[in-house]
């Protein structure tokens, strides 16, 4: 993840299906398999993505969290590594527990080295082949593994330069894993800071399939500001289908620094047309993008606006994930579910007591500069569950609302109102929701009291 620096032109390349039909692999499947652009596991089972990113390299000790999204109903999660280039390196026993939590709660994992981030344009970062080094030294956690396990060889491997050898470069990091004795489904990033703008990957995916001995390989492509209207989504992920190659989302948000993506058209194609989607990320966000993570602190009872749209909203993850076969008949071990509507419980006299029916709403400025800023309302159901709410709130100092999610926003001069949208009106009793805006200011920014109505 990181912010396009620049946007080229490129020539766009006729892509026929014909010449990209690639039909099954001749290799029996020990695990996961592609065939005719589409992903199937062990079994022979159409899979279908949908999960979420986790960064576990920097947050080794947060391993509660595969129970925990695997409660929320994802089938996948993507995981965050180190080769020890730029972050401490996870050795084959981590990484072989990392899958043994994957098994255990019935998630397919999804394994990323994050050392390659920006390659020619970001400081530290390393090269694909390095990257590969790092597979082929913890092949002991991986081999066996294969109908629970997906390689994905480096995170967003060149930045805005020097990416022009990512087909090359690509491919041999393929052909290096299978000789090295790796025939998991490899999954493969593009180059742009995964973003793809200058279609590298797009126009050359045919070759760097062929190129594997197993034409087991499926391409990952990152969406957020170069992603910001529908045609773009529609085109980019089209192409692939036409071509008979298989594509996922590996990353994608519901805002960003670059631009805002359009989840919405991300989510509801994907779903309509098979193609698997991993969001960013669980928790654990800096460096400015904290509104990425989808529940606040690792807690799930604490869903961020961004989490209550990819795991509750329409096309999102509650709704359309299914379990990978492969876990038909087992037993996941005995997790505590976290619960995203928990209720108000009374105590003893001079204990903490019930809050009062309806809703209550409390204004938060995100983060903020000069001229702009970013805002949060968290909506609050009362002692009875509710059915919607509404919002209302007055700027004292001039400012407006540019944008907004997970909420209908609309204004009459400084008066502003919001309303729930349909997939976070109903609340159980004491839970919460949030919304979000990109809002502009001049000369001060006063927090407006919110007054909260509830139906």
């Amino acid at each position: 993840m990181k912010k396009m620096l620049s946007v080229a032109g490129a020539a766009l390349l006729t892509v026929l299906a014909a010449v990209f039909a690639f039909g099954q692999p001749a290799h029996a499947a020990a695990g996961f398999s592609v065939a005719g652009g589409k992903l199937y596991d062990a079994n022979g089972t159409e899979f279908v993505m949908r999960g979420v990113n986790h960064a576990h390299t920097w947050y080794p000790q947060q391993t509660s969290s595969f129970a925990n999204i695997k409660a929320l109903g994802a089938n996948t999660v993507r995981v965050v590594l180190a080769s020890g280039d730029r972050w401490t390196k996870n050795s084959a026993a981590d990484v072989a527990n990392v899958i043994s939590l994957c098994r255990a709660n019935r998630l397919i994992c999804v394994l990323e080295v994050h050392d390659t981030t920006g390659y020619g344009e970001q400081s530290g970062a390393i090269t694909l082949d390095r990257a590969v080094d790092y597979w082929l030294s913890i092949a002991s956690a991986l081999q066996g593994q294969e109908k629970y396990v997906i390689v994905n060889i480096g995170n967003e491997p060149y930045g805005n330069q020097g990416y022009g050898t990512w087909a090359t470069d690509t491919a041999n990091a393929i052909k290096r894993l299978r000789a090295g004795g790796l025939s998991h489904t490899i999954m493969v990033d593009a180059p742009n800071w995964g973003q793809d703008w200058s279609f590298t990957m797009r126009d050359n995916a045919g070759s760097v399939f062929a190129a594997d001995p197993q034409k087991n390989t499926v391409f990952s492509i990152h969406m957020y500001g170069v992603f910001d209207t529908a045609a773009e989504i529609t085109d980019y992920l089209g192409r692939f289908r036409a071509a008979g190659l298989p594509i996922v989302v590996g990353e994608f948000g519901f805002n960003h620094s670059d631009g805002n993506p359009d989840e919405d058209t991300i989510l509801a194609y994907s779903q309509a047309n098979g193609i698997g989607y991993l969001g960013w990320s669980w928790s654990g966000n800096g460096g400015g993008v904290e509104y990425l993570d989808m529940v606040t602190n690792f807690d799930p009872n604490q869903l961020t606006s961004w989490g209550q749209r990819i795991f509750n909203g329409a096309n999102g993850i509650r709704a359309t994930a299914r379990e990978s076969s492969v876990f038909a008949g087992t037993s996941p071990s005995p997790t505590t579910s976290p619960t995203t509507s928990p209720s108000p419980t009374t105590s003893p006299t001079g204990g903490p007591t019930p809050p009062p029916a309806g809703c209550t709403a409390g204004y938060t400025i995100v983060n903020s500069w000069q001229g702009g800023f970013q805002g949060e309302v968290k909506v609050t159901a009362g002692a009875a569950a509710i059915t919607g709410w509404t919002t209302k709130w007055t700027f004292a100092n001039g400012q407006t609302v540019s944008q907004s999610w997970n909420a209908t926003v609309s204004n009459s001069g400084s008066a502003y109102t919001a309303r729930n949208v349909d997939y976070n009106g109903r609340l159980g009793a004491g839970a919460s929701t949030s919304f979000g805006f990109i809002g502009r200011w001049n000369g001060s920014n006063a927090v407006p009291a919110v007054t909260c109505t509830a139906s």
